[in-house]
């Protein structure tokens, strides 16, 4: 038991884990997520978009996800306070989930654990947008946008664009055009280093999306970069569960 130990808990209606730590010996520490990262020997997210916040402050301690969606294994709120206590008691399973490093020209622009895409900032908008993966092309389409996936984002809005949902640890990026103008076009899993998206063309201005938040615009012929940029490690207990459990 880690009697002592401080756990970072971000997210909202926190009161019931606040109750499970202190029942556990150890001292709960709410506020935002850059506010406690650095303080917490544990870290707990109460949802995807506390996840998502947390991944951006590169925390060097296990995140335990509860109801944080399907891209990651995830425990039931029902079930936070057990999983609690099994993270407290230890020893702790981790998984490893990559993230991108995202630069727009030579700029860092974000830090992606889930997806980045770019779209059409008006509905029904088409623009072109050209893809390569190691310098090597992969095609060039005309859509409303493309999204980027990692395997923790291969599940979400990929998915339901029509992508395939690739397993955590899957050394890969998933892309799928968004509501292409053809209707043979492609997806594609490529590995993530050097992967790059260039707006060819646009008919309406083109926003940069990077996981839950709105980056800024980006012009025709700005090349998106992607790179790899560390890793989140998340805490697995005996209550996670993700979409690639065989009972769900």
């Amino acid at each position: 038991m880690n009697e002592g130990a401080v756990v970072g808990v971000v997210g909202v209606d926190t009161a019931d884990v606040e109750r499970a730590i202190r029942e556990s010996g150890a001292t709960p520490l709410t506020g935002t997520a850059a506010s406690v990262a650095a303080e917490s020997d544990y870290l707990v997210a109460l949802g995807e978009s506390a996840l998502l916040a947390l991944a951006r402050t590169d925390p060097g301690v296990p995140v335990l996800p509860v109801a944080a969606g399907r891209g990651v294994r995830s425990v039931p709120r029902s079930d936070a306070g057990n999983a609690i206590r099994a993270l407290l008691d230890g020893p702790v399973q981790t998984d490893r989930h990559p993230q991108w490093r995202v630069t727009v020209g030579d700029r860092t622009r974000a830090h992606v654990l889930t997806d980045l895409m770019l779209v059409t900032a008006e509905p029904a908008e088409i623009s072109e947008y050209a893809v390569a993966a190691d310098g090597e092309p992969v095609d060039q389409f005309r859509a409303d946008g493309v999204v980027l996936a990692t395997p923790a984002g291969s599940s979400g809005y990929a998915h339901a664009a029509g992508g395939p949902v690739v397993p955590p640890e899957t050394d890969a990026s998933v892309i799928v055009p968004v509501a292409p103008f053809a209707t043979d076009t492609d997806h594609w899993v490529v590995p993530s280093a050097g992967l790059t998206v260039t707006v060819e063309r646009d008919e309406s201005a083109v926003q940069l999306i990077a996981d839950d938040r709105v980056v800024g615009p980006v012009d025709p012929g700005d090349r998106v970069r992607v790179s790899p940029d560390g890793a989140v490690e998340t805490a697995v207990v005996p209550a996670s569960r993700s979409c690639f459990d065989r009972d769900r």
